[in-house]
């Protein structure tokens, strides 16, 4: 029998409705974080890109790299149930200092990854409004309806932004494994001996796109925000966060594969595609498929950013009430048992950067690149923490393991793998200057954090 841990110290009741997500939404929450039909339709051109045909191999290295931090993840979440996150976590066993940087950190990385969707909203909305109406309309325009409704939905009901995130997400899902299942239908079960055999593969190409393709999984940890809200959550949370993190991974390499495989067959480069699963729909004889992958794909991105703005708003409301932000922002809804504050918080802040990027010319593709790319440093800097932090509380409650010793070895170096090919070799402008811009937020974190704690002391 596993021995019983000291739960991990919640802070006071947070306002959160208890006990209102089931299993299903829970996970609705992950899944629409990570936005995975924004894979096969964005990302995964931009692997082959760097892998070729190890595009699949890449994949599958950074699967197993987030399960690791996923059953790191999952042991926190057994023992913790509040809106904090790995936040919360991190000061189970590490200086305040670390848990204030692993707070900022996540603010930071949610934030990013809705205004990089929000960016991908942009370009597929316009897409669709030149195709029937001649031309497109203001993407400033189109920042605001997007986050604003993400906004509005977030502040209302956490239970109807959970359910419209898991349907939208799994019919966009579905269309992509319909055509998937008709490339296989009408061209056969091949073993395609170019990618099996790595034809044309170099390590260092596998390297640079494993680092591309773990962008696909950030924020599969999401659900452990809802913890205050879930049913059972000391059950849920730590499923939720290794199913996320293995049904997509599956995902991710299946497609990798049948994508490079259809492209070839369509003598196509796969690496050049805008819209690989457009091609594929067309290969299979089913064009009007690929124009509802392109809409599956801008509703994804619209679930994506109203779980980031649902996820932020409550590591928000968490730091509100730890004194690390404004407190008028640590109190919920008297009716909706919503964050509302800081929902109106964060989804003005996640709105801020496209509408300034846009204004200034930027397109969707680039603020999706640039403000995506710029999340992954808050995310490796959560994951890394995490880490670090498990064996130090499982060591203190007498229940550290060999084998538990060696997850949190393995999850931390690949971490560290992680963040050192984001930086080498160098990546060209604007991205080269995004470490920069990073370590100065996460600077002013710790210092806002050292400042309110010298205050509260002397209040004291």
């Amino acid at each position: 029998m596993e021995p019983v841990l000291a739960p991990v110290a919640d802070a006071a009741p947070s306002g959160l409705r208890a006990n209102i997500l089931t299993p299903m939404e829970t996970l609705a929450q992950s899944i629409s974080t990570i936005a995975p039909t924004t894979t096969p339709t964005m990302t995964i051109p931009l692997v082959y890109s760097l892998a070729g045909n190890g595009t699949w191999l890449a994949y599958l290295i950074a699967t197993g790299a987030i399960i690791l931090i996923a059953l790191t993840i999952s042991r926190f979440a057994r023992y913790s149930a509040c809106s904090g996150s790995l936040y919360t976590y991190v000061a189970t066993s590490l200086p305040p200092v670390c848990s204030a940087m692993t707070a900022w950190a996540l603010l930071l990385a949610y934030l990013a990854i809705g205004a990089s969707t929000a960016g991908g909203f942009i370009n597929y909305a316009n897409v669709f409004l030149v195709y029937f109406f001649g031309k497109p309309i203001s993407t400033v325009a189109l920042a605001v309806v997007c986050t604003g409704l993400c906004t509005f939905v977030a502040y209302q009901n956490v239970q109807i932004s959970t359910r419209m995130m898991l349907w939208l997400e799994a019919a966009s899902v579905s269309l992509i494994v319909v055509v998937l299942a008709l490339l296989l239908w009408r061209h056969g079960v091949h073993v395609d001996g170019a990618q099996l055999q790595l034809r044309g593969v170099s390590a260092s190409g596998v390297r640079l796109g494993v680092v591309l393709a773990l962008f696909s999984f950030v924020g599969f940890e999401s659900a452990t925000t809802l913890g205050a809200e879930a049913m059972h959550p000391h059950r849920t949370i730590p499923r939720v966060v290794i199913q996320s993190g293995l049904f997509c991974g599956i995902f991710f390499v299946v497609c990798a594969y049948l994508e490079t495989y259809g492209m070839a067959a369509a003598g196509q480069d796969l690496g050049q595609s805008n819209a690989p699963l457009r091609v594929l729909a067309s290969l299979v004889g089913v064009d009007v498929l690929g124009s509802l992958i392109d809409f599956g794909a801008l509703v994804s991105m619209f679930a994506c950013t109203l779980a980031c703005i649902t996820a932020a708003a409550r590591v928000l409301l968490r730091m509100a009430q730890n004194g690390m932000a404004h407190r008028s922002l640590g109190v919920t809804h008297p009716r909706s048992a919503t964050p509302h504050r800081a929902v109106l918080v964060t989804g003005a802040l996640t709105l801020l950067p496209v509408a300034l990027l846009s204004a200034r010319g930027a397109s969707g593709i680039d603020i999706y690149g640039w403000m995506g790319s710029l999340a992954v440093y808050g995310f490796i800097t959560a994951y890394g923490l995490a880490a670090v932090a498990l064996p130090l509380y499982l060591k203190r409650n007498h229940t550290l393991s060999t084998g538990a010793l060696l997850l949190t070895i393995a999850a931390t170096v690949a971490m560290l793998l992680a963040l050192a090919g984001t930086l080498y070799p160098v990546p060209p402008s604007p991205y080269n200057w995004l470490p920069y811009f990073y370590l100065g937020y996460l600077l002013s974190g710790v210092l806002w954090f050292a400042v309110s704690s010298r205050r509260r002391t002397t209040l004291a």
